[in-house]
């Protein structure tokens, strides 16, 4: 009786601990989403992404054209060599310059591989860097005014878990997004904040 008297005593100041725990704690929840798609570093991330593809696509079109001008060129050098009327000392000539020109088609397709898997590579490794930037700065923002406010938890009411809300429900918590992208947006530019146009086309 007595270890069963002194197992439920346990249990009560555990249980009151937990409750005293909890009747202490102060949380808030905060969109990341939102406050990431608003931010004017966002923006401009995203306008500098954009440019660089536009220079990567109008590069890349150039190098199409160059190879299917070499194209045309040794088809019709690949002709002429087969060419019956002309000496046998011509056709060698001409099937020379058509491998010459075979040549110069498998650089280019050598360049415009390579051009591709560098430009994969690099325009990845700077969005990475971009958004943990960005992140860094919004998680700095969301933890001084959590500090400042007393709260020992925000929750991020956008995440989720193999496509799973993670916060399912929550209610009368204090809502930090737009404080928090406000903050943000403070040092904000001139014209950073408005609308981009898509980059024209060359």
């Amino acid at each position: 009786m007595k270890t069963r008297t002194c197992s439920l005593l346990t249990a009560l100041l555990l249980g009151l601990a937990a409750f005293s725990a909890q009747a202490q704690s102060k949380m808030a929840v905060v969109n990341m989403k939102t406050v990431f798609d608003g931010y004017w570093k966002t923006k401009q991330s995203d306008a500098t992404i954009k440019e660089r593809q536009a220079e990567y696509e109008k590069e890349r079109r150039k190098m199409q054209e160059d190879f299917e001008k070499l194209n045309a060129e040794f088809r019709e050098l690949d002709r002429s060599a087969r060419d019956l009327a002309v000496s046998e000392e011509e056709q060698r000539k001409r099937r020379d310059a058509a491998n010459s020109k075979l040549l110069e088609i498998r650089e280019i397709e050598r360049s415009v591989r390579d051009y591709d898997a560098n430009f994969r590579t690099q325009i990845a490794d700077q969005i990475q860097r971009l958004r943990e930037n960005i992140f860094r700065d919004i998680r700095e923002v969301v933890e001084a005014r959590a500090r400042a406010a007393g709260y020992n938890l925000v929750l991020n009411t956008a995440a989720e878990q193999n496509q799973v809300p993670v916060v399912m429900y929550h209610t009368g918590l204090p809502d930090l997004t737009q404080e928090v992208l406000n903050e943000l947006n403070s040092k904000a530019p001139p014209g950073a904040l408005e609308s981009k146009t898509e980059p024209k086309k060359p």
